[in-house]
């Protein structure tokens, strides 16, 4: 519940906001990819977009590169927890074979250290 209040809290005045910045930024600019063009817009060809769509899509591109960046900045720390996962599922395996194997039921005090674990 706190997340979606705090949620409705940051999006709306967040939305509100870019609508504004769209709305006082119409005016078309030209989108030119040379350098070297002359600065005059009669003279260098380019395309002709509003304002606010270059800079909404400037910060998508930059969104998307940083997810893309933390994606690979997180690879080692993901493949670790599949490690740690892949080893507990193991011995959790191992050690329900042992309790059967000793005739330990799996109710009692030691079932309820494990619920309380999550072990099962």
């Amino acid at each position: 519940m706190v997340n979606r209040i705090v949620g409705w809290v940051v999006l709306v005045p967040l939305c509100l906001g870019l609508i504004v910045f769209a709305l006082a930024n119409r005016h078309f600019v030209a989108v030119n990819f040379n350098p070297f063009a002359p600065v005059d817009g009669a003279v260098a060809p380019g395309y002709g977009v509003p304002m606010f769509v270059v800079l909404y899509v400037v910060l998508l591109v930059g969104v998307l590169l940083g997810g893309i960046a933390t994606w690979f900045a997180q690879a080692s720390h993901r493949r670790r927890e599949k490690h740690w996962r892949r080893e507990a599922h193991m011995l959790n395996g191992e050690l329900e074979k042992l309790r059967r194997h000793h005739g330990q039921a799996s109710s009692g005090p030691l079932a309820e250290v494990d619920d309380l674990l999550e072990l099962r």
